[in-house]
Parts: C-alpha cells; sequence; structure tokens
C-alpha cells in the first residue's frame, strides 16, 4: 500500500508539531510552509480544524484514509470512548510496538523492519505493519536481525520505563504489550475528541 514519501519537515511545519520526530529545520521556520506561510493568519473553520486533527493523526501513525476509517469504526463498534479507543487501536499496531519498544528510531523505520520479516510476535514472524497486537503478546526482534546496527543504535540509552503498558525484556530484545495504553499515558498530541466529530458529520 503506498505510503506519503514527500518531505516531512514541510508537513511538520503544516501543524506546528515535531510529528515525525526531532526535526532542526523546524525549530528555526515554525511557521507554515509556502511563500506566504510565516504571514498567514487566515482563520480556520471548525471543518478545517477538524479535518487537520485527522490529518496530524495519519501522519503520526503512518495510516492513509482507508485504513484510518476502517479503525475509526471498529472503534464505534468497541465499548469504551470512541476517540479514546481509536489511539488505542492505532497504538496496537505493531509498528507502533515496535517504535515504543525502542526497537527502532522513528514509525517508519519501524515499519521497515517489520516488512523486512525482523519482527517477531511470539516468536513467529510477522512482516504486516497494520497487524494488532493482542495484550499479553510478546513482540520481539527475529534472532539474526539482533546484531543490526539500527536496531543497536535505537535501543543504546532507550527508557523502556516510561510506557507502562509494554514490558521490556533485554536479554531477550523483546517486549510484552501488558495492556492497551489509557489515554493519559498516550503522548501524542492528538485531539481525538474532533476526529470524532468530524466524523460523525459523514
Amino acid at each position: 500500500m503506498a505510503r506519503y514519501t514527500g518531505p516531512r519537515t514541510k508537513i511538520a511545519r503544516k501543524f506546528g508539531e515535531a510529528i515525525f520526530g526531532p526535526d532542526k529545520v523546524l525549530t528555526k521556520k515554525n511557521y507554515p510552509p509556502g511563500q506566504h506561510g510565516i504571514n498567514k493568519r487566515r482563520k480556520t473553520s471548525e471543518y478545517g480544524v477538524q479535518l487537520r486533527e485527522k490529518q496530524k493523526a495519519k501522519y503520526t501513525y503512518g495510516v492513509l484514509e482507508r485504513q484510518f476509517r476502517n479503525l475509526f469504526e471498529k472503534a464505534s463498534r468497541t465499548k469504551g470512548v470512541k476517540g479514546e479507543v481509536l489511539l488505542q487501536l492505532l497504538e496496537a499496531r505493531l509498528d507502533n510496538v515496535v517504535f515504543r519498544l525502542g526497537i527502532a528510531p522513528t514509525r517508519a523505520a519501524a515499519r521497515q523492519l517489520v516488512l523486512h520479516r525482523h519482527i517477531v510476535v511470539d516468536g513467529k514472524v510477522v512482516n504486516i505493519p497494520s497487524y494488532s497486537v493482542k495484550p499479553g503478546q510478546v513482540v520481539g526482534v527475529r534472532e539474526k536481525a539482533k546484531s543490526l546496527e539500527v536496531i543497536a543504535d535505537a535501543l543504546a540509552g532507550f527508557n523502556h520505563s516510561k510506557y507502562p503498558w509494554l514490558e521490556w525484556d533485554e536479554s531477550l530484545k523483546s517486549g510484552k504489550l501488558l495492556h492497551l495504553p489509557e489515554r493519559a499515558d498516550i503522548p501524542e498530541n492528538i485531539k481525538e475528541q474532533l476526529i470524532v466529530e468530524l466524523y460523525s458529520k459523514q
């Protein structure tokens, strides 16, 4: 499936946040891209604000429209607060769990590791980034991939205690999803209620 491969800094500047990770350019140019970006002061409509929040969530987690809508529909059928359940489903994606475990420095890098069959779930290779990890499942690095420089560099000094819903085993280079995260434990600056309001109009 296609993925956004354009300039990431331009997208980060559009939202005014480093949604793809630390960005040196963003600290210098903290205004929207384009010829009139620095002077742009036009008021955004309510719909525009809601659409912007959905786009931010999609770019943050690397999900395209059809997958995002399917996740929202699944969240709508699941017991709980709709917006919070949507974020939990996004957090449970295999590429995101690999990123949260510190196995990869970014979600894009995590996606590559999954696609290249370097990641195992409960000991079996899974090469589907959108695979939904269930509580109790163990996500780890395939034995022959443990020496990969990108993985070693990402894990070096990574603080595994910052996500209480994950448990890391350093000796096995694997982590267990203990439970789906509470909203307060998800660090992303996403106003999920705006996304719920947007889809409720469609």
